[in-house]
């Protein structure tokens, strides 16, 4: 080590680990904690060294404005505390805000109907991915709410649009139907019907009548061909 080295380390105890009499009387050591340390410490107890905010701008901001003073939106300020105190706080606040509604929801949540899309062996050790990338769409113009999907594994040429009412007690038909691709995008007298089979990569709404795909050739090769093609919804 340097002089230099060792001159710092001496101040540095001088400076934060002198005798405090003044703290005799409370739990824990009798110096000064290093100042940051303190904030770290998992404990409800007030901060040995607390900051000092004299002529901090955001304070005097607040002690100067009557509206914000005792405004219930701004978190309150814990001076003598550490940061793990001001956390489980705001935790608090944040449960209790979220408490409500998460009750309120959760019993107007019920199931509206059920369908089967495929069956799988009960043999088997993981269950495989089968339903990929939903997209959902609300209609409110027609109250109508839809659901985009694919089925890998023997369906990869086509995408699944469901159709729910959003009222569940009117009544309303129900409708699930499949979109295959296929070769339909052959437009030359050169390409034969089987030349190209595409398969479909993502589907969003566009908006509510049209949906937007993205295609892909499935043939094994280099230089595959992607396609964004926009399909009325009708």
């Amino acid at each position: 080590m340097t002089q230099k080295d060792i001159t710092f380390v001496a101040d540095f105890l001088t400076e934060h680990f002198n005798e405090a009499p003044e703290l005799y009387n409370r739990k824990g050591k009798y110096f000064n904690v290093e100042r940051v340390g303190q904030y770290l410490k998992d404990e409800d107890d007030d901060l040995v060294s607390p900051p000092n905010t004299e002529g901090n701008q955001w304070f005097n901001f607040l002690k100067d404005s009557t509206h914000l003073k005792e405004s219930p939106l701004l978190f309150p300020y814990y001076p003598e505390k550490s940061l793990h105190f001001v956390k489980r706080q705001m935790e608090g606040v944040i449960d209790q805000c979220l408490q409500k509604p998460s009750d309120v929801i959760g019993k107007s949540v019920h199931q509206a109907v059920c369908m089967s899309l495929y069956k799988i062996s009960q043999s088997e050790d993981s269950t495989p991915q089968l339903f990929k990338l939903p997209f959902l769409w609300n209609d409110k113009t027609s109250n109508l709410h839809y659901v985009l999907f694919t089925m890998l594994e023997n369906s990869i040429s086509k995408i699944h649009i469901l159709r729910r009412h959003t009222d569940t007690s009117r009544s309303f038909s129900n409708g699930i139907l499949a979109v295959e691709f296929g070769n339909f995008l052959n437009n030359s007298i050169n390409e034969s019907s089987d030349s190209r089979c595409y398969s479909c990569l993502d589907a969003h709404f566009y908006d509510d009548e049209t949906v937007t795909v993205v295609l892909k050739e499935s043939v094994q090769q280099e230089g595959k061909e992607r396609v964004l093609a926009q399909l009325p919804l009708s």
